[in-house]
């Protein structure tokens, strides 16, 4: 009987390939201007709504993991505040989060608006990565889906040239849209919604950062999605539902302390309520009544939208007991800023 061929299956040799391809595991964090699309982002990696997004710069306080699970990698999403030129004790410690952060992830993405021309405040962050040496570093062009695709080519040249004028090399460069992908958090995966372009983008962005992370096995179980605090989360989804009516007039004035979350008591196991007491703070009593709104009405809406997304993350029924309160001019006091988390 004749030897059997033993040509080699390219298939079976790559499969085999894929099996044997180390798990990888490690933190990135997305750093840019304020505004500048990380937490939008954070949100379409992970797939439901983790860190505080909201148009008004400088909104996100706290380092807010988002948890992207696949089966060759698990990367952990480090949400750092918008480095700034502080003006006030809360502004340089927000720095000092973000510079220490910085210092302890393995990837870090420079998030850059698309619509927006590379200003100083760029500059001014690009600047400092280029000082950090053995991190690899990824350019991150947001909001493409604001911009024509010649706005978006001058874009990609000018952050690939700024990195060649401080000395050194993005790992990757690559133009995403979250919006879409942002639109369906909250939603379960199989609900599908949109042409799923941009969520394509988000998922190759996942692809690029993968391979960059140390080998690990995962570091979080399979079902978390971030490793904050519940209680800070639903602070975080409340303060963002108070921010979004009183924009203008109140922009950094607003902290918010859970002060307990508790089920419900003599309630049947198929029908649980969770009861979240929560007090809003402000600085000076004449933003009181803004907050409050004629009526109650603008407290009342504060804590209807909070509500279903607080429903959505927790996946049960909740109360929830909204109360405003000063803190004279918490920004400046260090007391302050320790009694509200800071």
């Amino acid at each position: 009987m004749g030897a059997m061929s033993a040509r080699p299956n390219p298939e079976a040799a790559a499969q085999q390939a894929e099996n044997t391809a180390p798990h990888r595991a490690g933190f990135a964090c997305f750093v840019g201007r304020p505004n500048a699309g990380k937490s939008t982002l954070t949100n379409a990696l992970v797939g439901q709504k983790v860190a505080i997004t909201s148009n008004r710069p400088q909104t996100t306080r706290h380092t807010v993991r988002g948890i992207v699970h696949r089966d060759d990698a698990q990367l952990i999403l480090v949400d750092t505040p918008g480095l700034h030129k502080p003006r006030t004790l809360l502004g340089e410690r927000l720095n000092d989060v973000v510079r220490t952060t910085w210092a302890e992830v393995d990837v870090i993405g420079f998030c850059l608006p698309a619509d927006q021309k590379l200003g100083p405040g760029d500059k001014f962050i690009v600047k400092e990565l280029a000082g950090i040496k053995k991190t690899p570093k990824i350019a991150i062009i947001t909001k493409t889906d604001l911009v024509e695709s010649k706005a978006l080519a001058e874009q990609l040249l000018a952050v690939s040239a700024l990195a060649d004028e401080l000395g050194f090399e993005w790992a990757e460069i690559i133009p995403v849209s979250a919006v879409e992908a942002e639109q369906k958090a909250g939603r379960t995966p199989s609900d599908k919604g949109g042409d799923g372009r941009d969520a394509g983008q988000v998922e190759l962005l996942a692809d690029l950062i993968a391979p960059l992370l140390p080998e690990s096995p995962p570091l979080y179980p399979e079902g978390d999605l971030t490793d904050e605090p519940e209680m800070v989360m639903v602070a975080e989804l409340i303060r963002e539902a108070a921010l979004e009516g009183v924009r203008d007039e109140l922009p950094h004035s607003i902290a918010v302390v859970v002060e307990e979350m508790l089920p419900r008591e003599d309630r049947p196991a198929d029908k649980p309520l969770l009861d979240i007491h929560a007090n809003v703070y402000i600085e000076r009593p004449s933003q009181k009544g803004i907050i409050i709104g004629p009526k109650g009405k603008r407290l009342k809406d504060v804590g209807t939208k909070s509500r279903k997304h607080i429903e959505a993350l927790l996946g049960t029924p909740v109360f929830l007991d909204l109360h405003v309160k000063v803190a004279k001019d918490w920004q400046r006091d260090p007391k302050q800023l320790r009694k509200l988390g800071f």
